[in-house]
């Protein structure tokens, strides 16, 4: 009895409500007003508008809260077995004695975020919507081309400043979305409005600039990559930085390391069609001088074929050898024979005779002289011995 006695002289005394009042009072003072917690959702369940979560590091657990005025601004919502990263504070609640984590914001961590990549890229490369050969050659001149981004953004800034310098002759769309966050719905219908595309667009950048993977995780979403690897026209990612690596880039037709850089791999560079323009002008021009002068050697060795070949010059030389055939037949003509003392021997019919064999006795022939004829009578027939 003494020793109760002098016990209880020495403790404070409390009752429950004191109690839990000084737990909570030690509680306040012994942790910073806001903190960073990372874990793993064991347990994730709304009701009434809030979020109420059992987090855990394999050792041990503690249950944590979003009131439904903070859930409104959460750029995620995490389910069972999705690793956090959460900024809280501690609650205590003195009626009950009972300890939470308020929630301020929630975000995956990377390990959830690689999780929820490798899950949806297996699933879609089994169907076979990654794969290199359904990539699209992206057009070599867009007349029109479709820019999806947060608006206003330092990533659009560039992109448009980037655009004017490069080819300023392209027009461009800007169409808002999100760009991170619970937003897949919003981000799906846009998606699902310019596949009509009323537009006229020949390609469209989806961009982002940068920021940690875990703010990327929208574009790891499998109904975002689906909308992308089934749009109508080429799409360009230019998500993140360039070592960052979303669902969305494997299925576009194009991925480029940052917004910017989609700008520079989709719109041709004036400066260099303009160096091209005047190589090809060049080209050309060195080609028709060379093509006319071909032309025209053609054209003097035509008209000098055509010199050789004239009427005049081919009426001449037959004239030539007309001449030249009547000196021949001149020169062996009968009446010329006939003057050099030949003579013409026919018969009374006047088929000429070549040949003793053709005569016989008594036949009248007929000796034409170069000055006149004379009828004679075949008198006796002599051979010439062979």
């Amino acid at each position: 009895m003494t020793n109760l006695k002098n016990a209880k002289q020495s403790l404070t005394t409390y009752s429950v409500q004191e109690l839990n009042e000084s737990i909570g009072l030690l509680i306040s003072r012994g942790f910073a007003p806001r903190f960073i917690l990372k874990a793993t959702v064991s347990k994730s369940t709304i009701k009434k508008g809030h979020l109420w979560l059992t987090l855990t590091d394999g050792k041990a657990t503690v249950d944590a809260v979003a009131w439904s005025s903070t859930i409104k601004s959460l750029k995620f919502l995490p389910k069972q077995d999705d690793g956090v990263v959460i900024v809280g504070k501690l609650n205590f609640w003195e009626s009950q004695a009972r300890l939470s984590v308020q929630v301020f914001d929630i975000r995956p961590s990377i390990s959830t975020v690689l999780k929820k990549f490798e899950i949806v890229k297996s699933k879609l490369l089994k169907e076979g919507l990654i794969d290199d050969s359904l990539r699209r050659k992206l057009p070599k001149y867009p007349r029109s081309i479709g820019i999806l981004t947060s608006v206003p953004s330092s990533a659009l800034a560039d992109m448009l400043r980037t655009s004017k310098e490069r080819w300023p002759l392209t027009k461009l769309q800007i169409i808002p979305i999100p760009v991170q966050g619970n937003n897949e719905n919003e981000l799906q219908s846009v998606l699902s409005k310019l596949k009509k595309n009323k537009l006229k667009l020949d390609a469209i950048i989806i961009a982002r600039g940068g920021g940690s993977r875990e703010d990327l995780m929208l574009f790891d979403s499998e109904r975002i990559a689906r909308e992308i690897a089934m749009f109508p026209i080429p799409v360009i990612t230019g998500i993140g930085h360039e070592d960052d690596l979303t669902v969305s880039d494997l299925v576009s037709d194009h991925r480029s390391a940052t917004p910017t850089a989609a700008i520079v791999d989709l719109l041709p560079s004036r400066e260099i069609e303009k160096s091209n323009s005047l190589q090809n002008k060049k080209i050309l021009k060195d080609y028709l001088k060379l093509f006319f002068k071909n032309k025209k050697t053609f054209l003097i060795t035509k008209k000098s074929s055509f010199q050789s070949d004239s009427p005049r010059k081919l009426i001449k030389n037959e004239r030539i050898k007309v001449n030249y055939m009547y000196e021949i037949l001149n020169v062996i003509s009968p009446e010329k024979l006939l003057k050099r003392g030949f003579v013409l021997i026919t018969d009374e019919s006047g088929d000429s005779i070549y040949s003793v064999k053709h005569v016989k006795e008594k036949d009248k022939l007929i000796v034409q002289f170069c000055d006149g004829k004379i009828t004679v009578e075949v008198d006796s027939l002599n051979y010439d011995k062979i």
